[in-house]
């Protein structure tokens, strides 16, 4: 299994554990490992010293006090007391090397990328804009401009939701608390983020409910919209009508109007824009899951697709692993911006760059951002990237983009969705409900998680452990992917999981 251009030639080397790369320090159980119990690594047998938990982190070479520890053939921290071959290596004896900002050197552009062609089905049925954009939905979104009118927007799409069914896809409202009492940036992101909903391919027709009173005015987001772009956008402000139900209810008549001619046609890879997501990862999100979905971003930015990668603090540590693969020297320096700048972010708040895994990560086996980060931007595969967003930004090149988001999974995926992003990959070691407005794919890491919750996992990538040609995984997972972009239900919509989440980082009034 690739996981990265560091660990090309990554196996799985016994039954019981999988080292990433060759020259790494560390090994991933893949059960529970009993204290004393003999494991093969390669051509070596461990004696296993502690007992490791699933997930987590057998040393397969010693390190002493101080020196870096290796995953991914890459320093995932520093060593606090000496580790012993055998030992279980987590929080109480590796932490982090990161600190503050960092300077970096250009050496040139990045090579292309060259990805093995779909071998299965590489089109799929899907809804081409007047603007040559291409959904995968044919919906009606009803945004809001301010939390005030969230509800009214929930009623006016749960009453069209009945009253249009079978003429387009569904009606969905996508309320949030934000849009009142922001001021400078802090509202421009709010207004660039809900601009970027609004003309997303998915939609068919938009309606933007505003109060009337707030910050977020009507008349200057619709100046974030070009006019052209208009014909399928309706607009009111409640304060202004007798009763702001009926007036969505006769807007979204007209939206549907519109929207119903439209039908799906055959489209490429070239068409489809894939967010790329992770979320409650554990041990083996870095081994299976994300190399998974780095493959499809290949084959798609390979195809002349787009992928989008976010959660610009869960690349710390592994950020040069993309600057490597910048298109030019703009590129590069935009990369440097943008994770300079969150670090900033951090350090302006009073808190350190590595306040990251989360308590669930760790429990799964993560326990240094590095760690964490090494295995998160393998979802990006090995594409070059083309471009570097900022938070409310939309897509406009083919290629791997680096957009500038948290890493929180409603807010950066969310900001995915406003890029452009038709359909988001999200892999999850621990498992969450949680969707957004376009299907979203839940990808397992491990089996056991698909299996325990099946109403919430799309695809087991466990399988791809013991899969004896890893690319069969990948052409049965990219099926999945024309297959939902065609039309069929991810998880998130049958269960009706679908919300946003704006990033917020000024004062409130």
């Amino acid at each position: 299994m690739q996981t990265m251009s560091a660990a090309t030639n990554a196996t799985p080397v016994s039954p019981a554990v999988y080292r990433v790369a060759p020259d790494d320090d560390v090994a991933v159980a893949l059960r529970d490992l009993a204290a004393q119990e003999s494991i093969s690594v390669g051509d070596r047998t461990v004696v296993v010293t502690d007992p490791i938990p699933r997930g987590h982190k057998v040393a397969i070479r010693p390190v002493s006090a101080g020196q870096a520890v290796r995953k991914y053939g890459w320093p995932i921290g520093r060593a606090t007391a000496d580790i012993a071959v055998g030992a279980h290596v987590h929080s109480h004896n590796l932490e982090t090397l990161l600190a503050g900002t960092d300077e970096y050197e250009y050496t040139g552009a990045g090579a292309s990328v060259t990805s093995k062609p779909a071998t299965r089905s590489g089109s799929f049925l899907g809804f081409r804009r007047a603007n040559g954009k291409v959904g995968t939905r044919n919906e009606i979104w009803i945004l809001c401009t301010v939390g005030c009118v969230g509800r009214t927007a929930e009623r006016i799409a749960r009453l069209a939701a009945q009253k249009y069914a079978g003429r387009v896809d569904n009606v969905v409202a996508f309320p949030h608390q934000f849009g009142c009492s922001q001021l400078g940036g802090d509202l421009d992101r709010t207004r660039r983020l809900i601009a970027g909903l609004a003309r997303h391919p998915n939609a068919g027709g938009v309606l933007i409910l505003g109060l009337g009173c707030e910050s977020n005015q009507l008349s200057k987001l619709l100046t974030e919209i070009p006019e052209a772009e208009r014909e399928r956008i309706r607009y009111f402000a409640a304060q202004a009508t007798e009763d702001e139900t009926e007036a969505g209810l006769q807007a979204v008549e007209e939206l549907v109007k519109l929207a119903e001619q439209d039908k799906r046609v055959p489209c490429g890879l070239d068409d489809l824009v894939v967010g790329l997501k992770c979320g409650g990862s554990d041990g083996f999100s870095g081994i299976t899951a994300n190399p998974l979905v780095g493959r499809i971003a290949d084959r798609v930015t390979a195809a002349g697709g787009t992928a989008v990668l976010t959660e610009i603090p869960e690349i710390f540590g592994a950020e040069r692993l993309l600057m490597q693969r910048a298109a030019d020297r703009e590129v590069f320096d935009g990369i440097v911006h943008v994770v300079n700048d969150f670090k900033e972010y951090f350090l302006r708040n009073n808190q350190p760059v590595h306040e990251n895994p989360s308590p669930g990560n760790k429990a799964g086996g993560i326990t240094t951002l590095e760690e964490k980060s090494l295995g998160a931007v393998q979802k990006g595969g090995h594409a070059t990237v083309t471009q570097v967003l900022r938070y409310g930004e939309r897509t406009t090149k083919p290629g791997l983009t680096l957009l500038e988001a948290p890493g929180n999974d409603g807010v950066s995926s969310t900001a995915l969705v406003a890029a452009g992003a038709t359909i988001l990959l999200f892999t999850t070691g621990r498992g969450t409900p949680l969707g957004f407005p376009v299907p979203t794919l839940k990808i397992s890491s491990n089996s056991k998680l698909a299996e325990h919750k099946s109403h919430w996992i799309d695809f087991d990538a466990g399988k791809a452990l013991t899969a004896a040609d890893p690319e069969s995984v990948t052409d049965e997972f990219l099926q999945l992917i024309v297959d939902t972009a065609s039309g069929q239900p991810a998880r998130n919509e049958i269960n009706e999981q679908r919300e946003i989440a704006i990033w917020k980082d000024g004062v409130t009034l």
